[in-house]
């Protein structure tokens, strides 16, 4: 066969994936905290695009089907930007010049006697404190003035570290130079329980000292506040809290060396082990649960951040349900157009107006896509709603089993377009705070001819078995299985014990040991 040259013209289709489209699918999957240090970003890089005024009227609401949400036409949309009126400062500046007196009450909806300024004031004299008047703050050292307080960070209280806590401990009861160095290692070593964590070995071979002279020192910041800070495993920290309360006894003591014991709660194991009976056993357990296993976590004093919902969710006055999208999370910007034209026609060179284009044709972008990704969420939340109406209404047990395709198909969108929607997105309703995906779960199937059951509607039926069993007739895995065939759930066994280990539920035999002991 002849190798030869030749010209051929082909034709084919590919979809190709403009940046601008990759930026909507971007923003579709960003979080609320990531989505607004992304526009932070772009309002400091495009001179065109500004914030909306937050006094802006909310957008309204629509009813639909049992459910209520934002109208698409209110949400944030590309328009010209206002500017501030500038009607007063022009009457000022009038009067400065020709000498024209201005009627102040047209512009400010006040007397002149009621203006307040910060600035002292000596045609206004304070009435005496003394004589039941009141102070006049507006003037003198002592005026009130706003600006001039310290920031919400400035009035927090100092609270010390663990590390800066131990630090100060450890100058008042050690002197020895070599001894502190020691100390500052291990306090090094501890982790946020307060547990040392690491080789005490490696330690001394580190420092080149003696394995005998950091045991010392472990010893000394062991004696510590609070008691059981520097153990090296749970025993030794309960023991140094039982010891600084003087109730390590030879029978504590051999308590706290067996907790393993306890864990399986082998009451005779214990009896024996301690070489007391039952009441002092049950005594020692009381004594035993006082403990804290973790006192390092006194120390720490990071505040909690509560999840802030993407949508929102109430029952209306008629039973319907509304769903919003929470304006807190919203970015709220906008294309000024006005600043666009003031600076696009003195450009003459190519590369500015380029420049320019670019920039608009960005925010013009951006915002389109702000507002194309409000309305998905919106989208599938209120199909969410629509499906998981049981849910709302009755709790877990009516949870239907809830795919992506379920809600794609209805909103007309592809089901990788709803996983991002539903990706850490979360919806307040008068149950709680949700995230999306936790309405998508697997069937169960049923012994009937209806609908399967919710995975996560079987976990709560299997808790509440449990939790309802009698301590002397506890279920097994295969009577679980028997009960909820009763109830029309067809399930295996191993599925059962599957859903139980998610859960936390120990065996049955575990149980069973749990429940007829006391403690």
């Amino acid at each position: 066969m002849a190798l030869t040259p030749r010209l051929e013209l082909r034709q084919s289709q590919s979809l190709v994936m403009t940046p601008q489209l990759q930026q909507a699918i971007k923003l579709l999957q960003l979080t609320n905290i990531e989505l607004s240090a992304f526009v932070e970003q772009e309002l400091e890089q495009n001179p065109l695009l500004e914030r909306t005024d937050p006094g802006a009227p909310e957008a309204g609401e629509i009813r639909s089907e049992g459910v209520a949400e934002q109208s698409s036409d209110a949400l944030p949309q590309s328009e010209l930007a206002t500017q501030t009126s500038a009607d007063t400062a022009e009457a000022l500046t009038r009067s400065s010049e020709t000498g024209e007196s201005i009627d102040t009450n047209q512009s400010m909806d006040t007397d002149v006697d009621n203006v307040f300024t910060n600035g002292s004031n000596a045609d206004t004299p304070a009435a005496p404190a003394a004589e039941g008047g009141y102070e006049n703050w507006g003037s003198g050292g002592g005026s009130y003035n706003g600006d001039d307080l310290p920031g919400i960070e400035q009035t927090l209280a100092d609270v010390a570290s663990m590390r800066e806590h131990l630090t100060a401990e450890l100058g008042m009861i050690i002197e020895s130079p070599m001894e502190r160095l020691i100390g500052v290692h291990v306090i090094d070593m501890l982790d946020d329980a307060g547990y040392v964590k690491g080789s005490l070995e490696g330690l001394a071979a580190r420092l080149g000292c003696a394995l005998i002279d950091v045991d010392a020192v472990l010893v000394k910041l062991q004696g510590v506040e609070p008691a059981g800070m520097f153990a090296r495993d749970l025993a030794e920290c309960l023991a140094l809290q039982l010891k600084e309360r003087g109730r390590l006894d030879p029978a504590m003591r051999a308590f706290v060396d067996n907790l393993d014991l306890l864990a399986k709660r082998d009451l005779k194991g214990l009896i024996r082990v301690c070489g007391v009976d039952e009441e002092d056993i049950q005594d020692m357990v009381g004594e035993i649960r006082a403990l804290d296993p973790r006192p390092g976590r006194a120390f720490n004093h990071d505040v909690a951040q509560p999840v802030i919902p993407d949508v929102l969710m109430r029952q209306g006055p008629d039973g319907m349900w509304l769903v919003e999208l929470n304006a807190e999370t919203l970015p709220r910007v906008l294309v000024n157009n006005t600043y666009y034209a003031e600076i696009n026609k003195p450009c003459n060179s190519d590369k500015d107006k380029r420049y320019i284009q670019d920039c608009l044709q960005t925010a013009n972008w951006l915002v389109k896509s702000l507002h194309q990704r409000a309305t998905t969420i919106l989208k599938v939340s209120s199909e969410i709603v629509r499906q998981q109406d049981g849910f709302f209404r009755h709790g877990v047990s009516a949870l239907r089993p809830l795919v992506l395709r379920d809600i794609a198909d209805v909103i007309e969108m592809h089901e990788s377009t709803v996983s991002r929607v539903t990706s850490n997105k979360y919806m307040a309703t008068p149950r709680g705070i949700f995230e999306l995906k936790y309405f998508f779960t697997s069937s169960v199937g049923g012994s009937g001819a209806g609908d399967g059951h919710s995975s996560e509607a079987v976990r709560h039926r299997i808790k509440d078995m449990v939790d309802a069993e009698d301590p002397k007739k506890v279920l097994s895995d295969d009577k679980i299985v028997t009960l909820l065939k009763a109830e029309g759930i067809e399930i295996a066994r191993r599925t059962v014990a599957k859903y139980r280990d998610s859960l936390g539920i120990s065996s049955s035999v575990q149980r069973r040991r749990e429940k007829s002991s006391k403690f």
